[in-house]
């Protein structure tokens, strides 16, 4: 039988929010991002995560909280005992794991306003 961990995902709106667990295969040094894309490959395609590169830590779009601790999920290793993700606490939520990126005085309405 091959090793399985399991994945807490926050998920939802703004209006609405709930967690949900996944049995992911587990394999050694597999980083939550893997697990998270293997979420929307294997057993849910509608989980909500944004990310940019894999295992780089350079673009900052995976930012999430693991176990209550803000990390990226590229380079957070999935633990065999399982883990908890939610997203960013201080961002607005979008949906699931993905939250607003913009600054919180920065929105569309400003940008588009001072580039006149």
């Amino acid at each position: 039988m091959s090793a399985t961990a399991k994945l807490s995902v926050k998920r939802g709106t703004p209006e609405h929010t709930y967690d949900e667990e996944f049995d992911i295969p587990y394999s050694e040094g597999m980083s939550i991002l893997d697990a998270l894309m293997w979420i929307h490959a294997h057993a849910d395609s509608t989980l909500a995560v944004r990310y940019s590169c894999i295992n780089a830590n350079a673009c900052k779009e995976c930012s999430v909280m693991v176990n209550g601790k803000v990390t990226y999920a590229c380079t957070a290793r999935l633990s065999r005992e399982g883990d908890r993700v939610e997203p960013l606490p201080t961002k607005t939520l979008v949906r699931d794991l993905v939250t607003d990126t913009l600054p919180a005085k920065e929105t569309l309405a400003s940008v588009l306003a001072g580039s006149r």
